[in-house]
C-alpha cells in the first residue's frame, strides 16, 4: 500500500521504455501532463501493485537497453518468466551486464538464464541477502541496492562508489525512501 511520486523524468518516448515495460507487467504508474523544458518532462507516481513476466525484446530494447538492470530486479519478483531478448548490446556496458546480473542476482538466489542476447528470468524468487559486486558498472550497483532491500538479510554491495557516475544522491534518495534503518553503506 505505498505510494511514491517522482517530478521532474524525462518524459521523451525514447527513454519510456522502462515505464512501457513495467505497465505491461502489471505497475499501476501514473504520468502527470508533460510539461516542456529543454525536453519533455512529467511527475510519474507509482503504486504498490503485483507483476507478472512478460516477453521484452525489439523496438522496446533500445528505449530501455540501460534500465535493464532494476527491470531485471523487478522480473526476479513477479509472477511467472520475463524474457528479455535483442538485448546483445548489454555485452558490452560497462561490464557484461546479461553475466553479471545472473551472476550477482543469482548469489541472492534468483534463476536467471543467460542468452547470447538476453535473459530468462524465473519470478518469484526468494531472495537472501548476501555479498555480492557491483563489477564496478553504476547500473549494475543501484540494481543490487535495490535488491538488498526487498532481501531477507543484510545485503553487501562492493564497489558501490560507481554509482556517483550518473546518481551521486541515489543512496540518500534510496535512504529517504526506504527508512533511515533500511540502507546501509560500508566504505
Amino acid at each position: 500500500d505505498s505510494e511514491v511520486t517522482v517530478a521532474g523524468v524525462g518524459a521523451n518516448p525514447t527513454r519510456t521504455g522502462l515505464i512501457d515495460a513495467l505497465e505491461g507487467m502489471g505497475a499501476a504508474i501514473t504520468r502527470s501532463a508533460v510539461e516542456e523544458v529543454y525536453e519533455p518532462v512529467a511527475s510519474y507516481t507509482a503504486r504498490s501493485s503485483s507483476l507478472h513476466g512478460l516477453s521484452i525484446g525489439g523496438n522496446l530494447i533500445p528505449r530501455l537497453i540501460d534500465e535493464i538492470p532494476i527491470l531485471v530486479v523487478a522480473a526476479v519478483l513477479a509472477d511467472g518468466v520475463t524474457e528479455v531478448a535483442g538485448a546483445q548490446e548489454l555485452r558490452v556496458k560497462e561490464s557484461d551486464r546479461i553475466q553479471a546480473l545472473a551472476a550477482e542476482l543469482g548469489k541472492l538466489g534468483a534463476q536467471i538464464e543467460q542468452r547470447s542476447d538476453g535473459l530468462r528470468i524465473r519470478g518469484r524468487a526468494t531472495l537472501r541477502g548476501t555479498t555480492v559486486h557491483s563489477w564496478g558498472d553504476h547500473r549494475m550497483a543501484m540494481a543490487l541496492v535495490v535488491a538488498g532491500l526487498v532481501s531477507t538479510g543484510k545485503t553487501v554491495v562492493e564497489d558501490a562508489d560507481c554509482i556517483a557516475t550518473s546518481y551521486p544522491g541515489f543512496l540518500a534518495a534510496l535512504q529517504e525512501l526506504a527508512g533511515e534503518d533500511s540502507v546501509h553503506v560500508e566504505p
